[in-house]
């Protein structure tokens, strides 16, 4: 994975190569690899855990309720993946019945989203959902006590960039009351772009 990732010279030649890497056993049991949406050049790119049932079966990332509710999350901030966010996950292949993808798994795809962060140069990362900031962040705490502040992520090309760990969006159509905290973690995205003077 590491070489074949750092073969990709741009988004399009590595969304190529994932789709043609069958490293991962997951492949065999999915519909689709899920590599990427939105706009390429964005200042804010999304990392959640990986693809569920919708996504598997139309191809891109955060398509179901729960991709409904980021896009409302992000337009509260003015955002959009159509104009100034890119979206992807840590994980391309749906695991089976949904559940969390595992260590290895994770490792397989790391190397691709490492250069992923590399080639998009995103001024912002925001990892949604304890899976992907865990991983992001090579850490076991939970995503409770990582969200409301900015944590470092630096990819071992050296590429660093301020990350915002904050809940997943299907996580928040289960708990509701958990909304506010992340109304409070985008203000936090939008203030540290702010100060950027990225305008969004």
């Amino acid at each position: 994975a590491e070489s074949v990732a750092a073969a990709a010279t741009d988004l399009p030649s590595l969304k190529a190569a994932i789709e043609s890497f069958d490293g991962c056993d997951l492949k065999k049991l999915c519909n689709k690899t899920v590599v990427y949406a939105g706009t390429i050049g964005a200042p804010v790119m999304v990392l959640g855990e990986g693809p569920g049932g919708n996504e598997d079966q139309i191809g891109l990332p955060f398509v179901g309720k729960a991709g409904q509710l980021l896009d409302k999350m992000l337009t509260a901030i003015g955002l959009d993946r159509k104009a100034n966010t890119f979206i992807s996950n840590v994980n391309y292949w749906r695991p089976p019945g949904n559940r969390n993808p595992d260590k290895d798994e994770l490792a397989v795809c790391r190397p691709f989203v490492n250069r992923m962060v590399a080639l998009a140069q995103p001024k912002v990362i925001i990892a949604a959902g304890g899976v992907a900031a865990k991983s992001l962040l090579d850490t076991t705490t939970g995503i409770m006590r990582l969200r409301g502040s900015e944590r470092p992520f630096t990819t071992p090309a050296g590429t660093e960039v301020p990350m915002f760990p904050m809940f997943h969006p299907a996580y928040l159509l289960r708990r509701s009351q958990d909304k506010s905290r992340a109304w409070r973690d985008l203000l936090l995205v939008q203030e540290r772009l702010r100060e950027m003077g990225v305008e969004v």
